[in-house]
């Protein structure tokens, strides 16, 4: 009877010693990060955050939080989304609030402690705030075929002697902010590769903060040159902001995704299912979003881990990692 109680004892230690490990090791494997903050898990590597696996890490907030890129005047935007956050109120059954915010730090930040539920991120924060914020890319604007993007321009002073970005050597050009694809990573690379001019090295540099103080800044000859984004410009040319006869453009890039629209990993699956609802059903036609973005006529579906891809790889080539602070 001992040597029976004995042998089930140590089949017993055994076997809870050798299982011991696995639901960690489990765990540990199920929990891909990537270039994810270590709060997030990618189960499915898709590159982007998975819902937390314990609904009670879901928030379901009675008012919904949302947000722009901070790349022009907040207060205009909030005109011109007031048309959609009252649709998505509608769809949701929430309250929806637009919040302006000032950077694009500030945006992060609000998402990644929970004070922020949907945003749109710039072309060249959306890696960022996917790692650091934990932003669901969903959303896009497009034209009513179908068709998006944007180019990256290098702009002058209309009477500036600069006619090619190799006349900026020893020159000075104005970026935007260090997270804009179009305001700072883009051209960056694309002066190195293409020209051979390395910023600080060949050309002199400062960060204007928004597209529209950059574009200003060459249209007053504040700046020599400046980095932009077109589809910022094309709006403030259309609503007057700025004369195109005072500005020239010396460079212009291939097509890049424009600004993305997510959600926070953690909302409630059916909350974020009726936001996506809301975006996917707008109507645009005579819309204040239609009257701003003339291009665009709808919202398409995207894919971080494939439609930013060329984003990630521009990151690349600056050595840029997604440090999260």
């Amino acid at each position: 009877m001992y040597r029976i109680l004995s042998t089930l004892l140590a089949f017993c230690f055994f076997a809870a010693m050798t299982a011991m490990p696995v639901a960690p090791v489990q765990a540990q494997e199920d929990c891909f990060r990537g270039t994810l903050d270590k709060q997030y898990c990618d189960r499915n590597r898709d590159l982007v955050a998975d819902l937390p696996l314990d609904p009670k890490d879901w928030v379901n907030p009675s008012t919904i939080i949302f947000s722009y890129t901070p790349v022009e005047d907040p207060a205009v935007y909030a005109k011109v989304w007031d048309g959609f956050i009252k649709h998505m109120a509608k769809v949701t059954g929430k309250k929806v609030v637009f919040f302006p915010v000032q950077s694009y730090a500030a945006q992060y930040e609000a998402m990644r402690s929970g004070r922020l539920h949907i945003a749109g991120v710039n072309t060249g924060g959306n890696p960022v705030a996917v790692s650091c914020a934990g932003l669901v890319p969903f959303a896009m604007m497009a034209s009513k075929d179908g068709s998006y993007g944007y180019e990256m321009e290098i702009i002058v002073p209309a009477d500036s002697k600069l006619q090619s970005p190799a006349d900026l050597k020893g020159k000075s050009l104005a970026f935007t902010s260090p997270t804009s694809n179009s305001g700072f990573k883009a051209p960056s690379a694309l002066l190195k590769s293409e020209f051979g001019l390395e910023k600080e090295k060949d050309f002199k540099t400062a960060f204007s903060g928004k597209h529209d103080n950059s574009i200003m800044g060459v249209a007053n000859k504040d700046y020599e040159a400046a980095a932009i984004a077109n589809s910022v410009l094309n709006r403030m040319i259309n609503r007057k902001v700025v004369d195109p006869k005072n500005i020239r453009t010396i460079y212009k890039s291939q097509t890049f995704p424009t600004t993305g629209y997510g959600h926070a990993h953690n909302l409630h699956p059916e909350v974020a299912a009726k936001i996506k609802q809301a975006f996917f059903t707008f109507k645009w036609e005579g819309s204040d979003l239609q009257k701003e973005f003339k291009k665009e006529g709808r919202f398409v579906s995207i894919h971080h881990k494939s439609d930013w891809d060329v984003i990630r790889k521009i990151d690349a080539a600056n050595g840029v990692s997604y440090s999260c602070k």
